[in-house]
C-alpha cells in the first residue's frame, strides 16, 4: 500500500516537471518504416497461446511507460554524447589558449622553448 502512495507521489511529482509538449504529446511518434509496422501488426494478429496472451495482458498498461522510459535512456544518451564531444573541444580550446599566452609572455621557460614570437636575426 504505501509503495503504491509513493508511486503516486513519484508520478505527480513528475508531472510537474513535464514541458508542455510533453504534457500534450507524452509519447513519440513511432520510428518504424511501413514495412517494419506491417511486420508488427502480422505478428500481433497471429493467435498467441495462452501463456503469452495472460502475460501480454498483464504488462499492456506498461507499455507507454516503457515508451518514456526509452526516450529519456535515449535523450541521456544523446546527452552523454555531446557532453564528451564537448570536453574534448574544450580540451582543444584550453591546448590553443595555452599555446597563445606561452606566445606572448616573456619568462626563462617559455624563452628556452621554441616561441612563434620569437625570431632571432
Amino acid at each position: 500500500r504505501s509503495s503504491d502512495l509513493r508511486i503516486l507521489k513519484l508520478c505527480e511529482m513528475s508531472r510537474k516537471l513535464e514541458t508542455e509538449e510533453e504534457k500534450v504529446l507524452p509519447f513519440y511518434a513511432s520510428s518504424l518504416t511501413r514495412d517494419e509496422e506491417g511486420e508488427v501488426a502480422a505478428v500481433v494478429t497471429e493467435p498467441a497461446n495462452e501463456a503469452m496472451a495472460s502475460t501480454a495482458e498483464e504488462f499492456g498498461p506498461l507499455e507507454n511507460f516503457w515508451k518514456r522510459y526509452n526516450k529519456v535512456l535515449l535523450d541521456k544518451l544523446a546527452l552523454d554524447k555531446e557532453r564528451q564531444t564537448l570536453l574534448e573541444e574544450n580540451q582543444q580550446l584550453r591546448i590553443v589558449l595555452k599555446q597563445y599566452l606561452d606566445g606572448i609572455s616573456v619568462n626563462d621557460e617559455i624563452m628556452s622553448k621554441n616561441n612563434p614570437l620569437f625570431v632571432v636575426n
